[in-house]
């Protein structure tokens, strides 16, 4: 793989994806990311300093959704294969919100789509999403199991993403991977998701939300593990079109996850109980079995490794400068166009 598109490049899952070619498959990585307010751009431009100065590394501040700015860059450079993972996230703001879902993660990708089918671009890979299965009783989850029972409009707008994966593959003959992720978690993850808010509220001695009765399950998959994934997805050329699940094939309860991270900051949480938040969902649980199959995918980070990796990444950051203030000394200079 020469040179690779990510979209979302800047955030949680696409910085790791670009470390990881840059490092071990010396692409060209060309990330586009909007740098949007959905959470502190600050953390985003520390996630992208450290490539500042590779010369196979560049920054393109753009809108998914922006078709003449996707246009132009695809007309630029010539790309071996697009890494799709920005996408407006979050199960409850997508409640509130449902428009700007609809416009980032459907129109989106049909913009990214439409680049591909006009540049000859020819590998694809969708970063969907576990919460396409819904209410699901079926466990584990595998990729044959209905999903017309999505209950989130963030959910609804992954299901349509596949959907327009599948309608590009058959008309146009892209190959596309469309790569289903549970619950990711680790160093670099965004401050809204519930590993990092917990370990953050419960070091300040805050009450951190539990939603019900603390027995939800999720599927805790760590980054190099779907990272891992993304990467045997590049490589992928059996079959013009799949569906893969990448998760961590086990689940913990929500109360176990807090006494991993009381452990792990050696500090008791404060509980603050709340009602079930709608659009959420009791359980994720990923069969990997044809990942395993397709991809030789193997999620080897425990969860009580994963937790303590992240917090040992944690305590680093907090005992840095401040974020804003350390994110734009470590972004001056770096390469940007658009």
């Amino acid at each position: 793989m020469k040179s690779v598109l990510i979209t979302g490049g800047a955030g949680f899952v696409g910085s790791h994806l670009a470390d990881r070619l840059l490092a071990e498959r010396r692409a060209r990585v060309t990330v586009v990311d909007s740098f949007d307010d959905f959470y502190d751009p600050a953390v985003k431009r520390a996630n992208v300093a450290g490539h500042r100065s590779n010369p196979d590394y560049r920054l393109v501040r753009a809108d998914i959704c922006d078709a003449r700015a996707i246009e132009a860059l695809c007309a630029e450079e010539r790309f071996d294969a697009i890494v799709h993972l920005a996408a407006r996230a979050g199960v409850r703001p997508s409640v509130e919100d449902p428009f700007s879902y609809v416009e980032t993660n459907v129109r989106g990708t049909y913009v990214l789509l439409e680049a591909a089918r006009r540049h000859a671009i020819p590998h694809v890979v969708f970063g969907s999403s576990s919460s396409v299965y819904g209410v699901n009783e079926k466990v584990p989850f595998s990729e044959g199991d209905r999903i017309g029972q999505a209950i989130s409009p963030y959910a609804a707008t992954k299901v349509a993403g596949e959907s327009a994966c599948h309608v590009y593959g058959h008309l146009y003959g892209l190959r596309v991977v469309c790569l289903r992720f549970f619950t990711v978690y680790g160093p670099r993850q965004r401050p809204d998701l519930a590993i990092h808010k917990f370990a953050r509220r419960i070091l300040e001695g805050r009450p951190i939300p539990v939603y019900g009765d603390g027995s939800a399950r999720r599927d805790y998959t760590f980054v190099d593990d779907i990272v891992s994934g993304i990467v045997a997805a590049l490589d992928y050329e059996a079959t013009p079109f799949e569906i893969v699940n990448l998760g961590g094939a086990r689940t913990t309860e929500l109360r176990r996850l807090i006494e991993l991270l009381e452990q792990a900051l050696g500090k008791r949480a404060i509980l603050e109980t709340r009602p079930p938040q709608p659009g959420d969902v009791p359980v994720t649980y990923a069969d990997v079995s044809k990942a395993r199959a397709l991809f030789d995918y193997d999620p080897s980070t425990s969860i009580e490794v994963g937790v303590a990796r992240f917090v040992d990444w944690f305590r680093t950051e907090r005992r840095a400068k401040p974020i804003g203030v350390a994110a734009r000394v470590l972004a001056h200079g770096l390469r940007q166009t658009g």
